[in-house]
């Protein structure tokens, strides 16, 4: 298998004129919390070409969904989200309503929120999200502090962070 994937990022590489590796890192994920961060991530997804100062607007991006989403291009690989077709009655006027969320730049916070949880894999949301995700993986999530796990007696002591 790996031979077999050597050979297919050479022919990629050969047939669209790049180098180097197809997948520079390890996928990552994150569990979004819809209802409160669902366009925000669109918008900011959308707007990563923006931001990189590749290009001036969304729409100048070929490899965007801002296209099926803002304008009527047909994409299949695009399904429409519930939250998306909430925006309006017709698809002109959750088109219309979608575009008139990018002259609004995203808050900082927000931007930061998505950034984190895409770095590091960790679903985005509030407390109540998180808490019922928990729950229902039947584990914490979150940062943990690096090293060993402390002992019940040191958490039993006080012992815990004593220098």
């Amino acid at each position: 298998m790996q031979s077999v994937g050597r050979r297919y990022v050479q022919y990629i590489n050969k047939a669209h004129q790049r180098c180097g590796t197809l997948w520079e890192s390890r996928h990552k994920a994150s569990l979004i919390d819809a209802e409160y961060y669902l366009l925000a991530c669109y918008r900011y997804i959308e707007l990563n070409p923006v931001s990189a100062g590749m290009i001036q607007h969304p729409g100048e991006y070929p490899w965007s969904g801002y296209h099926r989403n803002a304008y009527e291009q047909a994409n299949t690989l695009i399904s429409s989200h519930r939250l998306y077709e909430g925006l309006g009655r017709t698809q002109e006027e959750q088109q219309k309503y979608y575009r008139k969320l990018f002259p609004v730049s995203l808050d900082k916070e927000d931007i930061h929120s998505i950034y984190t949880a895409v770095r590091f894999s960790m679903p985005l949301g509030d407390i109540r999200f998180k808490e019922q995700i928990e729950k229902a993986l039947g584990r914490r999530i979150g940062h943990s502090k690096r090293g060993r796990p402390f002992s019940r007696s040191q958490l039993q002591d006080g012992d815990v962070g004593a220098d």
